[in-house]
């Protein structure tokens, strides 16, 4: 038998003929053995099984060496490398597929949808994600501000993320006014002062007549 209707008689799966007393298979149950989440572990056996037989097969001159004299089984090695590469195809088809990271465009929407609706917590554990994958995100900082002058004595936090959003993009006129109303609420009217300047001299809407 040659090497290559030896592979194919063991990866060819076995079938049953149907006399005329027999049913034909379910559709649905064939479906069903063929699930995606099923096919990783699936892989990963039938990698281990095609490495046991490459094995199994390219040690066999070698046995008959030993036991019978003399190099045997022509074809083996071939086989054994068949197996070889099915084994090294089916690891990496079944290795598990993680799921992809969400981008920080998508984090910010997914918080401001629930600041909007009330669920600042869970906003604030995005925002925090966003950072943690893009830590020069500014938008994330303006955002977290504006989410945690929603909470009690939340305003020094709110001033750090307006100032570190106003040192990533120092050229953004509204960050100034968001932080002037956090100083006007900490009492440092001067300093709250001084960012409706800037933000004016920026080209921002401060809401104070010229």
């Amino acid at each position: 038998m040659s090497a290559c209707a030896t592979f194919c008689f063991f990866t060819m799966p076995s079938r049953r003929a149907t006399g005329y007393g027999e049913s034909m298979p379910d559709r649905r149950h064939d479906e069903d053995t063929a699930r995606p989440d099923e096919w990783a572990p699936r892989a990963r056996q039938w990698s281990r099984a095609a490495l046991a037989l490459a094995f199994l097969f390219g040690s066999l001159p070698l046995t008959a060496r030993l036991f019978l004299g003399s190099w045997g089984f022509d074809g083996a090695s071939g086989i054994a490398c068949l197996f070889l590469v099915a084994a090294g195809y089916l690891y990496v088809a079944g290795r598990e597929r993680r799921p992809p990271i969400p981008d920080s465009a998508a984090i910010l929407d997914a918080a401001i949808q629930l600041a909007a609706s009330g669920e600042t917590g869970g906003a604030l554990a995005l925002l925090d994600e966003a950072l943690r994958l893009s830590p020069r995100l500014w938008q994330a900082r303006e955002y977290r501000g504006q989410v945690r002058l929603g909470e009690p004595n939340a305003a020094e936090f709110a001033l750090q993320d307006f100032t570190e959003a106003i040192r990533l993009a120092p050229d953004e006129p509204h960050l100034y006014i968001l932080r002037s109303h956090v100083l006007n609420l900490l009492g440092r009217d001067s300093s709250a002062r001084a960012d409706l300047e800037t933000a004016a001299r920026l080209g921002g809407d401060t809401g104070t007549p010229p």
